[in-house]
C-alpha cells in the first residue's frame, strides 16, 4: 500500500504516518523508487496508535503500548498499569477543568454586563496576575 492507502485504511492523516514514521513507530518498507510500501500489519500498527491517541495516550506511552502488543509473553498486568496511569491522569484533567468551570461560571454570575466598566472577570484576572508576579518576584 502506498501512504494515500493506508492513510485511508487506518483513518491516519499522512502527515501523522509520516510522523510516526520519523520517529519509528513504524517502519514500512521502499519500494525501488523510494516510495513508502506499507505491509497490512503497518495498516494495523497505524489503526492501533491511531486508537491510543484517540484515547489520549502520550506518543511515548503509544511506543510502550506498541512494544506490549507486539509481545506475546507480557503481562496483561504491565497494560493495564500503563492504561491506570492514564486514566489517573485523565481524572486530574477533569477535576481542574471542574474546577475552572466553577469558577468561571460564578464570575459570570457575578458581573452585570452592562455598559458600566467594572467587571469582576477582569478584576479576578488581575488579582491573579499580581499574585503571580508576586510569588515569582
Amino acid at each position: 500500500m502506498n501512504i494515500g492507502e493506508v492513510a485511508i485504511v487506518s483513518g491516519l492523516p499522512a502527515k501523522t504516518i509520516r510522523y510516526y514514521e520519523d520517529i519509528g513507530l513504524v517502519k514500512p518498507l521502499r519500494d525501488t523508487n523510494g516510495y513508502r510500501a506499507f505491509r497490512t500489519r503497518d495498516a494495523h500498527k497505524l489503526t492501533f496508535l491511531g486508537r491510543a491517541r484517540a484515547l489520549g495516550f502520550s506518543i511515548e506511552d503509544c511506543r510502550k503500548l506498541l512494544a506490549l502488543w507486539a509481545d506475546d509473553t507480557r503481562a496483561s498486568a504491565d497494560v493495564k498499569a500503563l492504561a491506570k496511569d492514564h486514566l489517573s491522569a485523565i481524572d486530574d484533567k477533569i477535576a481542574d477543568l471542574q474546577d475552572m468551570r466553577q469558577t468561571l461560571d460564578h464570575l459570570v454570575r457575578e458581573c452585570a454586563g452592562d455598559h458600566r466598566p467594572d467587571c469582576p472577570i477582569l478584576q479576578s484576572m488581575a488579582r491573579q496576575t499580581v499574585m503571580n508576579s508576586k510569588a515569582s518576584g
